[in-house]
């Protein structure tokens, strides 16, 4: 493994002038390249300085619904294209990636789906019976008392959902949903599947996807009231961000700050051009 040495000067001669701040040179005969702290991360090549970039990852991180673009341009001092852009790059080190099931023997998952916005093309001024043909559609499983996972979809039908909820859910979980048709070969596959009718209402307080509407209130408040618009090739961004901040709230024993070293940890290998 290569070792690295820190510039304190470039140049020769009468003519060597300070190094910039945070300069490093690898000292690897087949590198000698120059590199920073930001180089391999979503910071990489920023012209923001790094101070304001970890700022802006605290303030994202320890607010509940977010905290818009605008914002983050009138506390940094920064402009206002350079905090959109800033505030994707931390959203994509929020993206987990994890693919090992949720759940799990004796818990329990919600599942359930969502609309938001529109899709791109759609016509201004729709029938209601087909309003949710023409939105984003959105699929979540969270965990209660655990994680939250979602996912931008194409449609509601049984080939879109299935396969997602088999291969992110565990077999030995206990699945609870609406009274969808789709999610009816559920019971086969899994530990248990319980619906909530509509009507008559379940008396069982057991059976409820109250944590998976729960989180859906935290994701349309914060879109409606602090990003207020998201077109559809950021959302499944916007997603994460929700997702992150879910699965490490304070009720699972993390604070802002050990949200933050969370969030700092997934900026390592990503890219943003």
């Amino acid at each position: 493994m290569g070792t690295a040495a820190k510039l304190q000067s470039k140049g020769t001669g009468k003519g060597k002038r300070p190094a910039r701040l945070g300069l490093w040179k690898c000292n690897e005969k087949s590198c000698r390249k120059q590199f920073t702290v930001k180089v391999g991360t979503v910071f990489e090549h920023g012209r923001i300085p790094l101070h304001k970039m970890l700022q802006a990852v605290y303030l994202l991180c320890c607010s509940k619904k977010g905290i818009s673009s605008h914002q983050l341009h009138r506390i940094l001092q920064i402009q206002y294209k350079s905090a959109w852009f800033l505030s994707h790059r931390i959203r994509e080190a929020m993206r987990d990636g994890s693919l090992a099931p949720m759940g799990g023997g004796g818990k329990i998952v919600e599942v359930d789906e969502t609309f938001y916005g529109k899709l791109e093309g759609a016509p201004k001024h729709i029938k209601a019976g087909l309003r949710s043909s023409w939105r984003n559609t959105i699929l979540a499983l969270v965990e209660r008392g655990g994680s939250a996972r979602t996912f931008h979809i194409n449609g509601t039908t049984m080939g879109t959902l299935l396969p997602i909820i088999r291969v992110n859910i565990n077999r030995e979980t206990a699945i609870m949903t609406d009274e969808c048709k789709a999610y009816r070969p559920l019971g086969k596959e899994f530990a248990s599947h319980e619906a909530v009718t509509t009507w008559p209402r379940n008396t069982c307080g057991n059976v409820s996807t109250n944590t998976v509407e729960g989180y859906f209130s935290l994701f349309k408040r914060g879109m409606k009231g602090v990003y207020q618009h998201c077109s559809e090739k950021h959302l499944h961004r916007y997603l994460a961000e929700f997702d992150f901040r879910y699965s490490h709230r304070v009720r699972l024993g993390y604070s802002d700050t050990e949200r933050t070293a969370m969030a700092l940890k997934g900026v390592v290998g990503k890219r943003l051009t």
